[in-house]
């Protein structure tokens, strides 16, 4: 009986790093999106390049940059409006004020669920690769680095 707890707990241990393996985009992350940011980031929102040129419309719309494809939410983590969904996103954990960024709370109806689906986003980007930084420095911002580019997985 004992033996077979621990044998049990072993695998559990093993298994854990090998969930984050199994985060993809089609399985994990496009249903997050599409549950929790498709009311101002679905079809209908305008693309990147159309929001960047109307930004005030779009806001008073209450639309941000369409995010319901893979190609879309790539723009807003790698390039060109690199650590965007990062930054929105963070629980502020990652900031000197602690603030959380300004989407955090539509991450979910509480803190449990919004630290859940943050967590699921984190493994789906890769090990290390939350980051806040920008292409290039702007203002308390940091240009984003080759090697943190480099962590991103974004498995579809």
């Amino acid at each position: 009986m004992k033996s077979r707890l621990l044998m049990t707990l072993a695998c559990a241990t093993f298994a854990l790093p090998a969930l984050a393996d199994d985060v993809t985009y089609r399985k994990d992350i496009q249903p997050l999106i599409k549950a929790q940011c498709s009311e101002c980031h679905g079809s209908d929102s305008p693309t990147l390049a159309e929001f960047l040129l109307d930004q005030e419309k779009y806001k008073k719309d209450k639309l941000g940059p369409r995010l319901d494809s893979y190609a879309d939410l790539l723009q807003l983590i790698g390039w060109p409006d690199t650590g965007a969904f990062m930054r929105r996103l963070d629980d502020g954990s990652s900031t000197a004020d602690k603030k959380p960024g300004n989407m955090y709370k539509e991450l979910g109806s509480d803190d449990a669920e919004r630290a859940a689906n943050l967590k699921r986003i984190k493994a789906w980007l890769g090990e290390g690769a939350w980051n806040l930084n920008r292409w290039k420095a702007r203002g308390d911002v940091p240009a984003i680095t080759k090697e943190q580019l480099d962590k991103l997985q974004l498995k579809y």
